[in-house]
């Protein structure tokens, strides 16, 4: 009887774990498709937008923030409304990222993305068998995380890319380690649920794991890249 709980209970976590991934490859599937499409099908509009309408890609950036909050408080409180703020996010990402990976070779964007899957999949499975708690490592990587984003802000107005591309650097570790964080993470809220976890809580930690690997990405994209 002890196994047969024990193989309900890894069964049911495999399951939230699946249906979490699930959601986070739709996310980035889809932010790849509207990016793809932003700079060949819709080609045209996007040169418009970049050389005489740059405020669209700045208000683009700003709906994009207010709905990470909104998407990540409507998916706590359990809310329907948590998977299409999420998808309508990850489209809104695709259209932003465009403009970034556009100034990239396209074999560098390739290079970018595949180191980023492989560093994603392996710190994934890191956090999720790894048995020491990482709470207080997760902790210490969101403080440095305050900190980048104050830097990258200052280095907006000092344009220094020896600066930028220490701050890449740091990101990966960062986000990386952030990766192993939540993907323990989802393991603590299954049995937070005593295993029934809400749909919401499947996408609140989507939304976690897709930030993550979407910043690994453009950090990697700009060491890479340092050269194009």
């Amino acid at each position: 009887m002890y196994n047969d709980s024990v193989i309900q209970e890894q069964s049911g976590l495999n399951a939230f774990y699946n249906k979490i991934y699930s959601l986070v490859g739709i996310g980035v599937g889809i932010s790849a498709l509207v990016s793809g499409l932003m700079m060949t099908v819709f080609q045209d509009f996007f040169v418009q937008i970049l050389t005489t309408a740059p405020m669209v890609y700045y208000a683009a950036v700003v709906v994009e923030l207010i709905l990470v909050f909104v998407a990540s408080g409507k998916a706590v409180k359990n809310s329907p409304s948590a998977l299409p703020i999420f998808l309508i996010y990850s489209a809104l990402n695709g259209f932003t990222l465009s403009f970034i990976i556009a100034r990239y070779m396209q074999a560098t964007v390739y290079k970018a993305f595949l180191v980023s899957a492989l560093m994603f999949i392996v710190m994934g499975a890191i956090g999720r068998v790894v048995k020491k708690d990482l709470s207080g490592m997760g902790r210490a990587l969101m403080g440095v995380l305050i900190g980048v984003i104050i830097a990258s802000v200052v280095n907006m107005f000092l344009r220094s890319s020896g600066m930028d591309y220490i701050l890449s650097i740091i990101s990966v570790f960062l986000f990386a380690g952030l990766t192993a964080w939540d993907n323990q993470k989802i393991r603590y809220v299954y049995d937070q649920t005593n295993g029934q976890p809400a749909t919401g809580w499947a996408v609140a930690m989507a939304l976690e794991l897709y930030l993550d690997f979407i910043n690994l990405f453009i950090s990697l994209l700009r060491i890479f890249g340092r050269n194009d």
